[in-house]
């Protein structure tokens, strides 16, 4: 997925994943992602998709602060 945020261009092709994890089966329409990733500049984001009942029914990717990073990891460790 590739997201314009600041004026400059993410692509998660182009980034490192660290850790993805998936809650519920394939096709699960309540079932979602999050896939987090780490551009060259040190900066993380959350990539999430999943199905029309899930928090995310639509991709996105979103930027995290330092803190939203830490909750993330603490919530998923």
């Amino acid at each position: 997925m590739k997201k314009t945020i600041r004026g400059k261009v993410y692509d998660t092709d182009e980034m490192a994943l660290v850790k993805k994890v998936t809650f519920g089966n394939y096709g699960d329409p309540a079932g979602y992602e999050e896939s987090l990733y780490v551009a060259e500049n040190g900066t993380y984001f959350l990539y999430t998709y999943g199905g029309a009942n899930s928090p995310y029914p639509e991709e996105k990717l979103t930027s995290l602060t330092k803190a939203r990073l830490e909750a993330w990891e603490k919530a998923n460790s």
